[in-house]
């Protein structure tokens, strides 16, 4: 039977003053007037990780309406704004007040994308918000009174203002769920109009800075050039027009500075959907596409790169290729074909980021240095079989190459930030004036074979368990350090912490199994669709935020005591 909200008060005033793991007498459930609050971890100092505390309403007691959590879709949306709520109310009570964290109270952080997390989740007709509190304290003896003031009076009037239908802006609400709700719709419609990304009329592509997320108020709007533009039509917003860019390669070309990176970073950023005002809402690309670049000094796991390089000196085999501290070219080869292993049909390749002589080999540099003593193949001559036999498109930034315009099917120029479509100048360029060198292509291109990993997903360091986001781009995996540097789809380090559980959950239920990396992955998908992010923790906590099968096997990729058969 949880207590109720006199006894809580009756404790506290009971533990004052005295040592701070006196605090841990708290945990426990206790009975508000309309919602259980749950202290379900007190941190073990000040100075140690804020408590986590769980409020637990019936959903029908928020007011809010149920068509709002309906279906799959609009949950999410409704959670993420939630939380956006919750933490914009919270921090008008999180107010330091002694040592270490006291005071402070938090909710996981949400930037410009609406995601899965478990910080805020309906579950069996009950909504739960996981939370932080720092317990407060002088030194590390007991604030009573500042305590109860959060536990007992701050707390409900947190709840009342951010999860009450009555205190919310509802056209907000509505706004947040229904643009959510059209944008993943919009991505799904990609497939039937043979599409492989939508920029609608109006975006606002540039974003305010390198570190700053938001939109650029002095950005040119996007408009979509009249020989790719496509209307279709959504249940809420209605008919949209936009650059539909369809399946196949598609070539971004301009001069230096025109935006012709902002515009594959736009790209980039459709496999999520944005927040209303965003600048990005309707951008949206394939699920599954995937950002390639070159990224030296990476761990190869058995990684068939023989389409793109072969004959190493000294006999290396390059069918299950295996390198500590891969090169520009071995690396890159070895991104495509994890990319394509663990089922993307979109390439994103920008020349700044990739490794020239990855790319293309001139007549030149052909004459100059024979076949049979190059052993790569350049991207240039698989960039059409790629789609041909495996049906994986490619969206190409390049400013410096004009070979790429022979295997281009559209061609689109920035000009000034605005596009262009040159397809049937280029093709004439091309035709024009021919570069006179060979494809290097030896032998068909083959699907990547299964990789199954044998062991290497060791989460314990000195016997615990140890899983923790250093950020966005570093994951503590036991005594591994996973660098997730080179992924650029990441957007919060609840993914990162999210990436750490899946592989620990991979690791304790399914390396026995003996299934391929795709084949765990995609079952680990299937139970966290059924089930939720609980899963993942053994524990209740809301640090988590969801992202793609290809990030996970992105950081599966680069664990550096990975085996696979």
């Amino acid at each position: 039977m949880p207590r109720d909200i006199y006894q809580l008060r009756q404790i506290i005033k009971r533990i004052n003053g005295r040592g701070y793991r006196a605090y841990k007498e708290l945990e426990g459930v206790y009975q508000f007037p309309w919602f259980r609050l749950a202290i379900d971890h007190v941190q073990g100092d000040p100075f140690a990780s804020p408590s986590r505390l769980t409020i637990i309403v019936p959903i029908e007691e928020t007011g809010i309406p149920s068509h709002f959590y309906s279906n799959k879709r609009r949950t999410i949306a409704l959670c993420d704004f939630l939380n956006r709520i919750f933490l914009q109310v919270a921090k008008e009570y999180s107010r330091p007040c002694g040592t270490g964290y006291s005071g402070r109270i938090g909710i996981q952080p949400c930037g410009q994308v609406i995601l899965e997390r478990n910080s805020v989740i309906i579950k069996d007709s009950f909504l739960e918000v996981r939370f932080t509190v720092g317990l407060p304290a002088s030194g590390r003896r007991i604030l009573a009174d500042k305590a109860e003031k959060i536990l007992c009076d701050y707390l409900p009037q947190i709840a009342q203002k951010s999860l009450l239908y009555k205190n919310l802006p509802k056209q907000a609400l509505e706004k947040h769920i229904f643009t959510y709700e059209d944008q993943e719709i919009l991505r799904e419609k990609l497939k039937e109009f043979h599409l492989v990304a939508f920029i609608p009329n109006g975006a606002i592509l540039p974003r305010k800075s390198g570190v700053e997320d938001t939109p650029l108020t002095t950005a040119i709007p996007f408009q979509s050039p009249s020989e790719m533009q496509v209307k279709i039509t959504l249940p809420y917003r209605g008919e949209i027009a936009g650059m539909g860019i369809p399946e196949g390669i598609t070539l971004i070309v301009g001069g230096g500075f025109h935006g012709k990176s902002t515009f594959l970073k736009a790209i980039q950023e459709g496999i999520y959907s944005h927040i209303p005002g965003d600048g990005r809402e309707y951008i949206v690309t394939l699920p599954d596409a995937v950002k390639i670049k070159a990224e030296e000094g990476r761990e190869v796991e058995k990684v068939d790169i023989s389409p793109f390089i072969n004959n190493l000196p000294f006999g290396q085999d390059t069918r299950r290729f295996r390198t500590a501290n891969a090169s520009g070219s071995t690396s890159q080869a070895a991104n495509i074909i994890e990319a394509i292993e663990i089922g993307t049909h979109l390439l994103l390749v920008d020349e700044d980021t990739s490794a020239t002589n990855f790319m293309v080999r001139d007549k030149r540099m052909q004459a100059l240095v024979s076949k049979d003593k190059e052993p790569i193949t350049p991207f240039l001559d698989r960039i059409k079989e790629l789609y041909t036999r495996l049906g994986v498109s490619t969206i190409l930034v390049m400013g410096g190459c004009g070979d790429y315009l022979d295997v281009a099917d559209h061609v689109i120029m920035m000009d000034t930030y605005r596009p262009v479509y040159v397809t049937k100048q280029a093709k004439e360029i091309a035709t024009k004036y021919q570069t006179g060198r060979k494809s290097e292509c030896a032998e068909p291109f083959k699907p990547p074979l299964p990789r199954r990993p044998v062991q290497g997903l060791d989460p314990k360091k000195g016997g615990k368990k140890k899983i923790t986001a250093k950020g966005l781009k570093t994951l503590i995996f036991g005594r591994q350090t996973i660098d997730l540097s080179a992924n650029e789809h990441l957007k919060e380090t609840g993914q990162t912490l999210f990436i750490g559980h899946v592989l620990d959950y991979y690791a304790n239920k399914l390396l026995a199994k003996g299934l391929s990396l795709k084949e765990a992955i995609l079952y680990i998908e299937k139970e966290i669709n059924q089930k939720g992010l609980d899963i993942l923790l053994p524990y209740r906590a809301g640090t988590l935020a969801r992202c793609r099968s290809q990030e996970i096997a992105f950081a599966l990729n680069r664990l550096r005591s990975l085996q696979v058969e």
